[in-house]
């Protein structure tokens, strides 16, 4: 299956999951309340919070499955590896959901700052989160296969799937039944038990079922050489949760959780940027690591480049977008101008801070492919030094707009600083015209277009027309993006050239006549 067909069906659905959720935002506000929704953010703080027990283990055995497609892994190492991560995960999740599940009274009661809800309603909401939070991080591991193989139609349409069952079905249940926390999370714990249900029966299709059962010795060396790789991703990925999560740890104790709810909206509707760029990375990592199991160099530079100016495209147009217009755009969809005005700096900020980060993980994706994440784990050391405390200060200060400051400045100190130092690791003659020709010179006038559109179209009375305008500013910016792309400007250089070649084709054929 190519990768553009998996990028694109993943593009379709991470788009569809993005859009339902945000029309059916403003609805759970309706019906529960801004403090309950604060709930609703505070939980996805705390699932990220747990990713850190992944021990690096889910990329792992991404690769490890990319690499048997590969065949540079034999099928009965990859079994035997894949059976053991299971038992391990599912340890894992049993444990770290029972410490979330005893801790509820705790946070309940001396974490979050409520007025509205009642603590025992709060407990209970917690106890439920931390189920569907031990359920989630397990179906990651399924998950991971499936990626690994490149099976990528398929876990979109699943995604869609139970996204619709998710985000939709959630609204009989606070219409008819209750509209309350309890109820909210524990349709979405019956969700998630669904999901867990299907990732698993489907990656356990993919093991080898000729392969030779190991045993425990033998299983423990296949295990062995993995250590080191699955390490360096832990610590990575624990780096990521405190850069990406401290300033919404602090914020949830700071504010009140009605507020901390509208924080959460606008990171929320910030992270569009990622869910359009995700699919990227997500169809890239398997590929980039095949192509280096078979020695291609050549090809993983190319697919590297070409998926670059592909980020960049899409990074570009949503994140400039959601800058522009953030005020007006959270106000045609929530039909709150209060809330508008307080989420709308914070929006922007890390709508921007997200489009740099989506282009900064690159260099990721290399070392991840080459196997080798000492850089990176250096390079996070030096960050979280720096970084967090700013993090740290600035939220306490400044509350959302010093987090968003933050944010942002992180972002492009890395991409302007440490990705070069990765290029020159691996590939000493990339960065600059990665730098040059795949990310500058299509996001420097992409941005431009950007804002000489928004500020030539006045702001529309209506607020649904609001969205037309937002859709005007994407819409342009993303056609300019992408005929600057080699295989944009290509595709335009050859229509242009069509109409000579057929007249010079024509007077030959006339002349020979």
């Amino acid at each position: 299956m190519g990768l553009r067909r998996n990028i694109l069906a993943s593009y379709i659905s991470q788009g569809y999951v993005t859009l339902i959720s945000i029309v059916m935002l403003p609805l759970y506000l309706q019906y529960l309340g801004a403090e309950a929704y604060g709930l609703v953010g505070f939980f996805a703080m705390l699932q990220a919070w747990f990713m850190m027990l992944d021990l690096g283990l889910s990329p792992t055995l991404s690769r490890e499955t990319a690499r048997y497609r590969g065949g540079a892994l034999a099928a009965p190492d990859f079994r035997a590896l894949t059976r053991f991560l299971e038992l391990l995960f599912l340890a894992i999740a049993l444990v770290g959901g029972a410490v979330l599940f005893l801790g509820a009274g705790f946070i309940a009661a001396h974490w979050l700052n409520t007025s509205g809800l009642a603590p025992h309603e709060i407990e209970r909401s917690l106890q439920i989160i931390a189920v569907i939070i031990a359920m989630r991080w397990m179906a990651g591991l399924y998950r991971s296969v499936t990626a690994g193989s490149e099976q990528l139609v398929w876990l979109a349409v699943v995604g869609s799937v139970i996204a619709t069952i998710r985000f939709v079905g959630v609204l009989l249940v606070l219409d008819q039944i209750s509209a309350t926390p309890t109820a909210f999370f524990s349709y979405q714990l019956m969700v998630a038990a669904l999901e867990l249900a299907i990732l698993a029966h489907h990656a356990r299709r993919q093991l080898p079922r000729d392969a030779a059962q190991r045993g425990l010795m033998a299983t423990l060396a296949t295990v062995k050489p993995l250590v080191k790789f699955s390490l360096a991703l832990a610590f990575t990925s624990s780096v990521w949760v405190f850069v990406t999560q401290t300033d919404k740890l602090i914020l949830s104790k700071l504010l009140p959780l009605a507020e901390y709810g509208y924080f959460s909206l606008a990171v929320l509707v910030a992270g569009g940027v990622m869910v359009v760029s995700g699919p990227v990375g997500g169809a890239l990592m398997p590929r980039l690591a095949r192509l280096e199991a078979e020695g291609n160099p050549s090809g993983l530079l190319a697919v590297y480049r070409s998926a670059t100016q592909l980020v960049v495209v899409v990074a570009t147009s949503t994140a400039a977008t959601l800058f522009l217009v953030a005020e007006p755009l959270l106000y045609a969809w929530t039909g709150d101008r209060a809330l508008a005005a307080q989420a709308a700096p914070t929006l922007g900020l890390y709508a921007l801070g997200n489009g740099l980060l989506a282009v900064s993980a690159f260099p990721y994706y290399l070392q991840y492919a080459k196997g080798d994440l000492r850089l990176h784990m250096v390079g996070n050391v030096l960050f979280v030094v720096l970084l967090i405390p700013s993090i740290i200060w600035a939220a306490s200060t400044h509350g959302t707009l010093g987090a968003g400051v933050v944010w942002l400045a992180m972002n492009a100190i890395y991409l302007l600083c440490w990705a070069p130092l990765v290029h020159r690791r691996f590939e000493r003659t990339l960065n600059l015209p990665w730098f040059l020709r795949d990310i500058l010179s299509i996001a420097v006038p992409t941005a431009i277009a950007g804002i000489l559109v928004a500020w030539w179209i006045p702001g529309p009375a209506d607020r649904w027309l609001v969205f037309g305008k937002a859709a005007l500013v994407f819409g342009t910016m993303a056609l300019l993006g992408a005929a600057l792309t080699t295989t944009g400007w290509n595709r335009i250089r050859h229509a242009m050239a069509r109409p000579a070649l057929d007249r010079d084709l024509h007077k030959e054929e006339g002349s020979r006549a």
